[in-house]
């Protein structure tokens, strides 16, 4: 069980590393189809592992100068607040059709981000309320669907506030920590965490997400650019099929 559980927090971490997400694409699945966890206690317990995975992976990209910092934080105080929205309008939305809509944006952020000009961006990090605007997207999104993180912040970053694609995916990472750390704080006391698994995953991924994001900078911008519009597209995919299962998602 042990050796699935450090395998799981690898693949998640080195897919965090890669792409500056959180790794919760990887984990969550992996969570439920390889550890037999539920859905809700599987996005809870992969709160936890993200933290030191997300940790790390930050400190990748910043030793190559990718993270802009205050826009990471600016960015990250949106997503709290944007998650706590999305967590009480959960009840009053229609989920299938929100998951469906979003599926459509990530489509189109897909295509946009593939563009020429998109991956020449600039470091500049655009005006403080539309970084703010991006995290309170992410955290809405997050809270109604399961789903948010730099799935959301990356293209937000590059096609909204003009960073280069690698700056924004090393600030994604800050943004994630930000975000997961506070959750996992509150899932931990509510007891929907599995601690053990968590705790094992995000230690073992941790060094793999690190791993990632030094590989990740070496890799021309066109072709990360593509590498994360396949990642949106995938999670497009995944969005649609639960849509259509009318599968309920956690909060």
């Amino acid at each position: 069980m042990t050796r699935k559980i450090v395998l799981v927090g690898a693949l998640g971490g080195l897919q965090a590393g890669i792409f500056g997400v959180g790794g919760g694409i990887v984990l969550v699945p992996l969570f439920v189809f390889m550890l037999g966890l539920d859905q809700r206690t599987a996005v809870t317990t992969s709160l936890m592992a993200i933290t030191p995975i997300s940790l790390l992976g930050a400190i990748g990209y910043a030793t190559g100068g990718a993270v802009a910092w205050q826009a990471g934080i600016i960015i990250g105080i949106g997503s709290i607040v944007g998650a706590q929205i999305g967590v009480r309008l959960l009840p009053h939305l229609p989920v299938p059709a929100l998951q469906l809509l979003f599926a459509a944006l990530l489509m189109y952020s897909a295509y946009e981000l593939v563009q020429p000009d998109a991956v020449d961006a600039g470091s500049d990090s655009g005006p403080w309320w539309l970084l703010v605007l991006v995290g309170v997207v992410a955290g809405i999104l997050a809270g109604l669907l399961g789903i948010g993180g730099g799935i959301v912040v990356i293209p937000g970053l590059v096609l909204l506030a003009g960073v280069d694609l690698t700056t924004a995916r090393g600030t994604s990472l800050l943004v994630v920590l930000i975000t997961a750390a506070t959750a996992s704080i509150t899932t931990v006391r509510s007891g929907q965490t599995n601690t053990r698994v968590g705790v094992i995953a995000g230690l073992a991924g941790a060094p793999a997400s690190l791993v990632g994001a030094l590989v990740s900078q070496k890799i021309p911008q066109q072709q990360a650019a593509w590498l994360f519009a396949a990642l949106m597209l995938f999670a497009a995919v995944q969005l649609v099929r639960k849509a259509l299962k009318r599968e309920p998602e956690p909060a």
